[in-house]
């Protein structure tokens, strides 16, 4: 399988994270797939943002679990950018995504999407929630699922196997040749995050990994990359 380089929330490195000028800027790179974040918002709306707060991301304050579609759509996201729903990325791209549930409650409405628009060649679904990828399993079959996590041991081969999913999206601070071994018997793919220097992308090469989540897209273009 060729080398992946994922858009790490579009190009945070170098646009406002998880709004459609990002995710627009990532294709216009040239990468290959396109990584997002998903929330409910109060009113049930699925909204691509990584915190569960607003506080970090935009003018405004509080949790996004408390505020209504119109309320965050009032939020001024970066660079004048709007806090985008799902759906609304679909349209605005045409790459592969990596759909990130931050929110195990996302699942189900996540699911209704990809069901009503045909996302299952298009979408794999991530998470750190063993919990929401077999959820989304149950619910849309022959969904692509991820088990990402930052801290781990080999146990996270484990618990990707038992979860059903067929990748790891692992943090590259922590990543082994033992646990890359375990994941290749288990027949798993391995990408890892985020990769920003040249030393990352050297060590995902040598431990000879399927792709990498970069905030900049300048990692497609040279092997110079440094943050």
């Amino acid at each position: 399988m060729n080398f992946l380089t994922i858009g790490h929330r579009g190009a945070m490195g170098v646009e406002p994270e998880n709004t459609l000028r990002s995710f627009v800027a990532a294709e216009q790179a040239g990468l290959d797939v396109v990584e997002l974040d998903l929330h409910l918002s109060k009113d049930g709306a699925l909204v691509v943002m990584h915190d569960a707060d607003v506080d970090r991301t935009t003018d405004g304050t509080g949790a996004i679990a408390d505020k209504t579609l119109e309320e965050l759509r009032a939020l001024d996201a970066g660079r004048g950018e709007r806090i985008p729903v799902f759906e609304e990325v679909l349209d605005a791209v045409s790459v592969p995504l990596q759909a990130e549930i931050k929110d195990a409650a996302a699942a189900r409405l996540l699911a209704d999407v990809m069901l009503r628009r045909d996302l299952v060649d298009r979408v794999e679904v991530i998470s750190f929630h063993d919990e929401a990828i077999v959820e989304i399993a149950r619910l849309v079959p022959g969904v692509r699922t991820a088990l990402v996590a930052q801290y781990y041991g080999p146990e996270v081969v484990d618990r990707a196997v038992k979860a059903g999913a067929k990748t790891l999206c692992l943090d590259i601070n922590r990543v082994t040749l033992e646990i890359v071994h375990k994941a290749r018997k288990a027949g798993l793919r391995v990408f890892c995050w985020t990769v920003n220097t040249q030393d990352h992308l050297r060590l995902v090469r040598a431990l000879g990994l399927d792709g990498a989540t970069t905030d900049y897209p300048e990692i497609k273009r040279t092997g110079r990359f440094t943050a």
